[in-house]
């Protein structure tokens, strides 16, 4: 069962990468973040609300701690999308998917600053290391040679805080139901936030354009097979090991940017792109060693 369980989680990562490459082919091809964010959102809600349908036993959609941390994961997972999307439209789906991955360091940062965690050398070294990582791999230091902007960066960056907040929302509201109820107040609540910015017409016209099936495979790569095999794998795999593997997400998004889209990366942005992924997974398997 633990193989198994390590296979979904592996999955879902892979899912979740290739879910990037494909919303920077839609926004290749004229969609905003915004519509790509939204439909990634509402396909899911589509599969784990079906999911809630057929397991609904000890939902816990009574309890008003549920909805309050399901609502607060929503806010978290609809900035984790938007702000994803932005950054590969500014940017590229490598650079994204890495600096998306630094949300431990934030969650790190904001801990230290709210006292709520004892700050130690090792944390603090690899904080630095990761900020290191990042100037070589957005060239920030080097405006002229970069080719992402400023926006493309903070958008980034965002997406790693906004899914850091999903996280430990999620960890929050898991006590008081099932997580399939969870996620589908988590992803009602991105549709309703992103229903306006994404323009109900330009939602309305991708259902017929020929774009549609690559909407649909986001939704289903990127949101609802994806998070159903991480939150059923996890029950069975060492935080550790979930870590680790978690890596093949920004893995597999830089291949598909690279296969697919013709991106490239500098020799010193993929050092920075190591340091960062290394440095996140070594803090990771550090502070969950089982």
């Amino acid at each position: 069962m633990a193989g198994a369980s390590t296979a979904f989680v592996v999955t879902a990562a892979f899912l979740w990468g290739l879910a990037g490459g494909i919303g920077g082919v839609l926004m290749e091809a004229g969609w905003s973040p915004f519509v790509v964010a939204f439909y990634r959102g509402a396909v899911g809600l589509m599969f784990v609300l079906t999911w809630l349908a057929l397991r609904p036993a000890r939902s816990g959609l009574r309890c008003r701690r549920l909805w309050l941390w399901s609502t607060i994961a929503g806010l978290g997972v609809a900035g984790n999308f938007t702000f994803y999307f932005l950054s590969i439209a500014h940017g590229s789906v490598a650079v994204a998917a890495t600096l998306m991955y630094c949300a431990p360091v934030f969650v790190y940062l904001i801990s230290f600053a709210l006292k709520l965690e004892r700050p130690t050398a090792l944390k603090w070294a690899a904080v630095v290391v990761v900020m290191l990582g990042i100037v070589m791999l957005t060239e920030i230091h080097d405006a002229s040679a970069s080719d992402i902007s400023p926006l493309g960066v903070g958008a980034g960056l965002l997406s790693g805080l906004a899914y850091a907040i999903f996280i430990f929302a999620f960890k929050c509201a898991a006590p008081q139901g099932s997580p399939q109820a969870v996620l589908t107040i988590a992803f009602a609540v991105l549709v309703l936030i992103l229903l306006w910015p994404a323009d109900p017409v330009r939602i309305v016209a991708a259902m017929s354009a020929p774009s549609w099936p690559l909407f649909a495979a986001l939704g289903v790569f990127g949101a609802g097979l994806s998070f159903i095999l991480y939150v059923v794998g996890l029950n069975h795999t060492a935080p550790a090991v979930a870590s680790i593997v978690a890596m093949v997400e920004p893995v597999t998004a830089s291949l598909f940017g690279v296969a697919v889209l013709g991106e490239s990366l500098a020799g010193l942005q993929l050092f920075g792109m190591g340091l960062i992924l290394l440095t996140v997974t070594a803090l990771s398997v550090h502070t969950n060693p089982r």
